[in-house]
């Protein structure tokens, strides 16, 4: 058994049981790779791909264990070469940051500028994307810290830890109907067009525990993952804005109203997660401490050593987040 066959497996899987495409990832070639995946299955006695004629069709329950034993064991490998980076190259690196457009364009700025004044030999990558793409690209480990609010139950295999509340606002223009109520409320709200981010209304979201308490349901007609495009669309009339306060600039405000909607929602709190078991340079706990003060390298650490999230996410409970 070789690390290689190990990464080729799990690169087949993180490439949609495409050979071709993973053989294209790794730069190299595709019987090569085909070659490499029976041999493993020869050695441990099993398959670890399902097959229809030379197409992979499936992982079978053996082969998924052996997947994720494998994910397990390159993770450490990886931490082995971080281990020896922090003695041999403590302030060089790479930290890969998968988010969404809000927490990028509006969140991370100043703390990504004051990172690399401090770190100017570490190369930050960003990359943004929606929860679903975020918890992806953190569980491969294409992403370090994978920084998200909507989606949490996506992200059970990573540790997940609190940074900040949001809350959100109401966005429409200034002759729409709403213009002209006093008091914008959820019945209100319910009758119109919405506009809002992707996963908004998955699950448990906010917004959906809100709308339940009126009559009537909440109609989405448009939704992504950029602020900035959900406030085109409002501006187009195509709905009524419903996004994060932050996300909204004074400028904003010279064609839209804008009416925050605390009372009307509860706040979503957004958090920062990686790979359990992941080694974190000592760049990586700066990078949490700036974007979060509370999470200090100590009770990182103290997080890192609890058994599962639920005890992870009372180890925050009496801790007061800062609103933003």
């Amino acid at each position: 058994m070789k690390l290689q066959q190990l990464r080729y497996i799990v690169e087949v899987v993180n490439n949609n049981l495409n050979v071709s495409a993973t053989a294209e990832s790794l730069y190299t070639s595709q019987p090569g790779i085909s070659k490499q995946v029976r041999m493993l299955e020869d050695e441990l006695g099993i398959q670890i791909f399902g097959r229809s004629g030379k197409h992979l069709t499936h992982v079978t329950p053996a082969g998924q264990q052996v997947i994720d034993i494998a994910g397990d064991i390159l993770g450490k490998v990886e931490g082995i070469k971080r281990a020896a980076q922090e003695y041999t190259q403590p302030d060089r690196g790479d930290l890969n940051i998968a988010t969404t457009h809000t927490q990028a364009r509006y969140a991370l700025p100043s703390v990504i500028q004051g990172f690399i004044h401090r770190y100017p030999n570490v190369n930050l990558h960003m990359h943004q994307a929606t929860p679903d793409q975020i918890c992806e690209m953190a569980v491969r480990g294409d992403a370090d810290f994978a920084i998200a609010t909507e989606g949490m139950h996506l992200f059970h295999d990573l540790v997940m830890l609190p940074c900040y509340h949001w809350n959100r606002s109401i966005v429409f223009p200034k002759d729409h109907p709403l213009a002209q109520s006093s008091k914008v409320g959820l019945e209100e709200l319910v009758k119109y067009p919405l506009v809002t981010y992707v996963f908004g209304f998955n699950r448990s979201s906010a917004l959906e525990k809100a709308f339940s308490t009126v009559e009537g349901d909440p109609r989405v007609v448009f939704s992504a993952t950029s602020a900035d495009v959900l406030k085109t669309y409002v501006r187009m009339g195509l709905g009524v804005g419903v996004m994060a306060t932050m996300a909204l600039e004074h400028e904003d405000t010279e064609d839209l109203v804008v009416v925050d909607a605390a009372h009307l929602f509860e706040p979503n709190t957004t958090k920062i997660g990686f790979r359990k078991g992941s080694f974190l340079r000592t760049y990586m706990y700066d990078f949490m401490e700036r974007f979060a003060p509370h999470l200090t390298r100590p009770r990182v650490e103290e997080a890192l050593s609890l058994r599962d999230q639920a005890q992870i996410d009372a180890m925050f409970k009496d801790i007061e987040l800062p609103m933003r």
